[in-house]
């Protein structure tokens, strides 16, 4: 600001400057006139008469006119002299000026990286300030969610829990199934039938069909469907040496490792509501298979726990035994072949 306005000034004065040097100039001019008219008239004067005859009017200058035309050279050398010196002082004063823009210039530039570094710190102190409010925030919402967790478990610990009567079902001493089983799946409350049986045989004959034509390795194959339902197996070719007499010989085998079996949809069956409303679902399903040497199997999912009781109420009343496999929550049904399969356990 000061130098903008120490500028200005010395700006003013030079404009004035020039137009001293502008009146001196004019009045140099008049007088280098004047001085020639009256040298010119002089010389006139100072030639022999002798081509022309003298002007009448023609008249000698006078000492007061020389006395002044002295005194008007010398204030104009006096004036050239100051106007050079004015120069001179112009230049000094012009040197001044650029060494002092110059030093603005880098005064300016100066401050322009001192706000370029102060807005770089005011942006990273923003940052911290508005990271420092998201963490508050948070801080604050996980405060009201364990204020309301310790609230609601006051008031379960205050609670008097519901007493569920629990009814009793006669239960023989469990005993491992050799007679035929009836397959069923509960999962997402829907009761459906799982084809075993008929996915067994699926298999076998898919295994009799390809066996031979597969390389030495485990492969894997599926079949199906059969009642919405497939059979996804994997298989296990080695060559094996045997004694065959004397001699020893090298035989293929393949055989079924294990399977799993699993409905082509979700949700699939019917709803477990509609099943215990009506015996006819079951009637159907269990039709063909003698109540006592046939045991039915559930394959039981978590979310379908309360249900499978009420099913196993609605089996017990209709003379079968009955057995349960919890599966795990997106778990298919699997079948171990390797060790000869598993038999469940009925009561």
């Amino acid at each position: 600001m000061s130098g903008r306005h120490r500028r200005e000034g010395v700006s003013v004065g030079h404009d004035a400057f020039l137009d001293i040097v502008a009146n001196l100039v004019g009045i140099l001019i008049i007088l280098v006139v004047v001085l020639g008219a009256q040298s010119e008239a002089i010389m006139r004067e100072a030639k022999p008469q002798v081509q022309e005859p003298l002007d009448p009017k023609a008249r000698a200058a006078g000492e007061a006119e020389m006395e002044s035309l002295v005194t008007m050279a010398a204030r104009a050398a006096s004036a050239q002299a100051d106007s050079m010196r004015l120069e001179r002082t112009i230049k000094v004063l012009d040197s001044k000026i650029a060494q002092q823009a110059e030093r603005r210039t880098i005064l300016l530039t100066l401050l322009t990286e001192a706000e370029a570094a102060w807005e770089d710190e005011q942006a990273k102190l923003d940052d911290a300030n508005r990271q420092a409010a998201i963490r508050s925030a948070e801080a604050s919402k996980l405060k009201n969610e364990l204020a309301e967790l310790a609230g609601a478990r006051t008031q379960l610990e205050s609670k008097q829990p519901p007493i569920v009567a629990i009814s009793h079902l006669p239960t023989p001493m469990a005993k491992t199934v050799f007679g035929e089983e009836v397959y069923f799946r509960l999962k997402d409350d829907r009761l459906s039938v799982i084809p075993f049986e008929l996915l067994a045989d699926e298999i076998g004959r898919n295994f009799r069909r390809t066996s031979s034509s597969l390389r030495e390795g485990v492969s894997d194959a599926a079949v199906g469907p059969v009642r919405g339902y497939v059979a996804r197996y994997v298989l296990n070719r080695s060559n094996e040496l045997v004694s065959n007499g004397n001699a020893i010989a090298r035989m293929s085998r393949a055989r079924v490792v294990v399977a799993s079996f699993e409905p082509l949809r979700e949700p699939y069956g019917t709803p477990i509501d509609q099943v215990l409303a009506n015996d006819d679902w079951l009637d159907v399903e269990l039709s063909g298979y003698p109540p006592d040497s046939t045991t039915v199997t559930v394959a039981v999912y978590p979310d379908s726990y309360g249900s499978f009781r009420k099913l196993r109420e609605k089996i017990y009343a209709k003379g079968y035994a009955s057995a349960a496999r919890p599966i795990k929550e997106g778990s298919p049904i699997y079948v171990n072949f390797a060790g000869g399969g598993t038999r469940s356990v009925a009561q």
